[in-house]
Parts: C-alpha cells; sequence; structure tokens
C-alpha cells in the first residue's frame, strides 16, 4: 500500500472544538443537535437544509456539535474562525434554550442514556465496540498542523509524543464520570483508549513501515478506513498534516488557543530541526505509556519522564522553566506570542478538573454546579 501525503503548507493550522448541548435550566445533556444543525443551515443562505455545514458538524452523538476550521495561518485567525461558528451555533440555540459547554466528560450524566447519531460508521462503530462504544460521553480539541513534507510526519509523531503528558495536564478536564469523582485529572484518557485502534500511537522507522501497518489493519479487517486509525497522535495524509488529539475538551477559546499555540511551536520547531540535518529525541514505549497514566490521574501535578535516560520533572516546571522559553521565539515568528503566554495563565489558574473539583466542593458536591460554571466560562463571563 503507498499512502499519498498531501501537499500542506508549513505549520499551517486548522482546529477542531467538540461541545456539549445542554439544557439551560438543569444542565442535562439535550440530544439536538439534528435540530441545531438544521437551524445553523437556514441561517447560512450558501446551504441547503441537507448540505452539511463546513465548519459546524456532527459527532458520534446526538448532544454534541464540534466547531471546525478552515486551513489558518495563525492561532489568532483559528480563534476567530472559532468564534465565527460559535455565533453561529448561538443564534439557533439560544432560542431552544439550549447552552453549550465544553470538558472532557458530562460531570453527571450517563453514558449509555445517550443517543447515537443516525449514521452508518457510527452505528457500525457502536455495534462492534458495545459497552466499551457506549461510554464514549467524552469530549476532547483536536490540533492539525501542516507539514511540507511526508518525511518529517515520523519523526514530528515522536516528538510530540514526548510531551504527551504535557497537552494531557493542561487540558484535563474529566475528573467525574455518571456523578462519581474518579480520582483522575482526566477520566476521558483512559476510557477513550478502549476504542480498537485508539491510544499512543506506534512508532515507525520509516513511512514504509507506516504503511505496512495501515495495509494490515485494512487487510485483517480492524479498519474500512484510514481515519479509523483513532490514534492521540496521528498523520492526517489526506489533508497533509499531524493531528494532536490528546486533549481533553476546553472550556473556552482562550485555553484552545493556548493548546493551539503550543501544538503549532512544537511542530514548527520539530520542523525546523529536521531542515537543519537534527535528529528528534525519542523515549521508549514504556516511559510515553507511564506518561499517559501519570498525566490522566494526576494532571498538573504529575512528575513526567523527559528523556530516555529516564530523569523526571514536576510538569509544570518544565512547562515554564524550559518549554516556554525555548519556544518563545518560535512563538513570536508565527505570531501567537500572546497565545502561548495563555499557557502559563492555564497554570496559574488551574487546569479544568481543578477548577472543576473546586466549584463541586464550594456547592456541597452539586454536580449541576460544575456544568453552569462551565456554561458561564463558554460565554466568557
Amino acid at each position: 500500500m503507498e499512502i499519498e501525503f498531501a501537499k500542506s503548507a508549513q505549520s499551517t493550522l486548522g482546529v477542531e472544538w467538540e461541545l456539549a448541548l445542554v439544557d439551560g435550566t438543569t444542565g442535562d445533556l439535550v440530544s439536538v443537535a439534528d435540530e441545531v444543525l438544521r437551524g445553523v443551515n437556514v441561517n447560512d443562505p450558501a446551504l441547503h437544509e441537507d448540505d452539511e455545514h463546513p465548519h459546524i458538524k456532527q459527532e458520534l452523538l446526538e448532544n454534541t456539535v464540534e466547531l471546525v476550521t478552515g486551513i489558518c495561518g495563525t492561532v489568532a485567525e483559528a480563534k476567530a474562525d472559532l468564534a465565527r461558528s460559535l455565533a453561529a451555533v448561538r443564534r439557533v440555540t439560544d432560542p431552544m434554550g439550549v447552552e453549550l459547554f465544553c470538558a472532557g466528560s458530562h460531570p453527571f450524566s450517563t453514558p449509555r442514556s445517550q443517543p447515537v447519531t443516525d449514521k452508518e460508521r457510527y452505528a457500525k462503530l457502536i455495534d462492534r465496540t458495545q459497552w466499551w462504544g457506549q461510554q464514549m460521553l467524552i469530549y476532547g480539541v483536536h490540533v492539525h498542523v501542516g507539514l511540507d513534507s511526508r518525511d518529517k510526519v515520523l519523526p514530528v509523531l515522536d516528538g510530540l509524543v514526548n510531551y504527551f503528558p504535557h497537552f494531557q495536564a493542561l487540558s484535563a478536564s474529566s475528573p467525574f464520570w455518571s456523578g462519581e469523582d474518579t480520582g483522575y485529572a482526566s477520566q476521558r484518557a483512559l476510557m477513550f483508549q478502549q476504542l480498537p485502534t485508539a491510544g499512543l500511537p506506534f512508532q515507525f522507522g520509516s513511512w514504509a513501515e507506516y504503511e505496512s501497518y495501515v495495509q494490515d489493519m485494512f487487510t485483517t479487517g480492524v479498519i474500512d478506513s484510514i481515519s479509523e486509525i483513532r490514534w492521540d497522535i496521528r498523520p492526517v495524509p489526506g489533508l497533509g498534516t499531524i493531528e494532536m488529539r490528546v486533549c481533553d475538551g476546553l472550556a473556552d477559546i482562550q485555553d484552545v488557543g493556548a493548546i493551539a499555540a503550543l501544538t503549532q511551536c512544537l511542530v514548527h520547531e520539530f520542523s525546523s530541526i529536521i531542515d537543519a540535518g537534527g535528529t528528534i529525541p525519542t523515549m521508549p514505549p514504556w516511559h510515553v505509556q507511564e506518561n499517559k497514566w501519570r498525566a490522566a490521574r494526576y494532571g498538573l501535578e504529575a512528575i513526567v519522564i523527559l528523556d530516555a535516560e529516564g530523569n523526571e520533572k514536576l510538569v509544570t516546571d518544565h512547562l515554564l522553566e524550559d518549554v516556554l522559553p525555548r519556544l518563545a521565539p518560535i512563538a513570536a515568528e508565527l505570531g501567537c506570542s500572546a497565545e502561548l503566554a495563555d499557557v502559563r495563565t492555564i497554570i496559574e489558574r488551574g487546569a479544568g478538573y481543578q477548577q472543576q473539583r473546586r466549584v463541586a466542593e464550594e456547592n456541597d458536591g452539586d454536580l449541576r454546579a460544575v456544568v453552569f460554571d462551565g456554561i458561564r466560562r463558554l460565554r466568557g463571563a
């Protein structure tokens, strides 16, 4: 099998943001995505009712809409694109009494009670995965970054894997599951990896090895489409991008911008290293797996493994003392200095899981208060 990698301008950007639809009075999930999308299309004179909107799309569950940017040159452009789509959704949801909420999971709704979107690929997924597939009451943020050469894809993937726990810790926002505190910062991280071909990516020495893997997946019937490889970080050959899928859902556009800037800067740094003839260090898979668990369990309090020698550091110290200063010149070059600085804001304010637990404690364990706090954050209140 030969897999072509589409031409893409280096370090261009695309962002996908999954949002939950909730009742504005009770905070419960509401399965009205079809109605919302029909309303969005009616408000867009370029679309017919049965057209798929280019920037506002369906997801697995009927309680979810996904905002998808176009190809952007800067993080600021991506944030503006998301803000336009968000406003278009609100023009429909506000009169319905429906609010928007984003976190790694809904804190108290029961996963198996949520209707699945009526599409063949989703029905097939649920039929195959059964109980695990029925648990996918999760929301995330995905960031695509363009690469100008296929030869960069796998080394860049290896580089991003080293920063898996940093992204997981910054975005962790799913401590509650079906009304129970799991003790984890990100329940979503461990839930999503139960699906076939999901979880941490394999690391390949060459593009031919990756092609052989994909061929094996088709031959053995594991996948029918390359998009069914659901790794936390993956190549997207059809778009010419590397896709960062690690992150839990983020509560507002500012945090989305921070994660997008960190992703864009790291990919650009790795690309520049390759252009200069350098190599990107890798870690053994067992270090990578341990880092994922630590970040999912402890979030911003995780002590993470930094290299193949086993050196360790508190993830926030590594970000503040090493990563952000090192990436500052790259952020200036890419025009995302303000957005990269918002990574520091997340650390100082606290990640989503910390805020949710704080709100729950202040409200005698009432998880509806957690949802209403998230609603306010998404409105910028």
